[in-house]
């Protein structure tokens, strides 16, 4: 694994790793706030993102290379309204699709296998990017209705763990 290659992965470990507690701190502010539903999601989320960062850290230590994991920012407190929250997680998903995309980029040109394991990413990143995107849409047209935001909360409580196992 070449020297950029492996900082353009530690890049991305790194990035999942803020995507987990990112959404592990969302989901606390949503327990907080009572929509133990949208806790619930949230969590999951942030389990399937350590997933992610863990399928990576792997993918790194059979090349060879070097994992190097960087000190996490603190995360809020306060994420706002449910469908603040969420737009939140819409535009961090964004950030994600576009951080993978620029590694493709990279990978496609230095080294195939590697961008095999990032195309893998980016298409789940559809989906990722489709889900918030769901909610979003879902809340505002809930607006401030308590019956409309219980029921989605109740709905993303449904949630369970559908994270398939890493590749090894």
């Amino acid at each position: 694994m070449n020297e950029e290659l492996q900082k353009l992965f530690n890049q991305l470990i790194q990035i999942e790793h803020v995507s987990t507690t990112l959404y592990l701190a969302m989901s606390a502010h949503m327990g907080k706030l009572n929509f133990t539903g949208m806790a619930n999601w949230l969590r999951l989320q942030s389990e399937e993102e350590r997933t992610h960062m863990l399928t990576l850290i792997d993918f790194v230590v059979d090349r060879d290379g070097t994992v190097q994991i960087g000190s996490l920012p603190a995360q809020p407190s306060d994420f706002g309204t449910p469908l603040e929250t969420f737009q939140k997680v819409l535009a961090h998903e964004q950030f994600v699709t576009n951080s993978y995309r620029q590694a493709y980029n990279y990978a496609l040109q230095a080294d195939p296998q590697a961008a095999l394991i990032i195309q893998d990413f980016l298409r789940e990143q559809i989906d990722e990017e489709a889900q918030a995107k769901k909610i979003v849409d879902r809340l505002k047209l809930a607006e401030n209705n308590p019956s409309a935001l219980l029921l989605l909360d109740q709905e993303l409580g449904a949630r369970t763990n559908t994270t398939a196992p890493a590749a090894g």
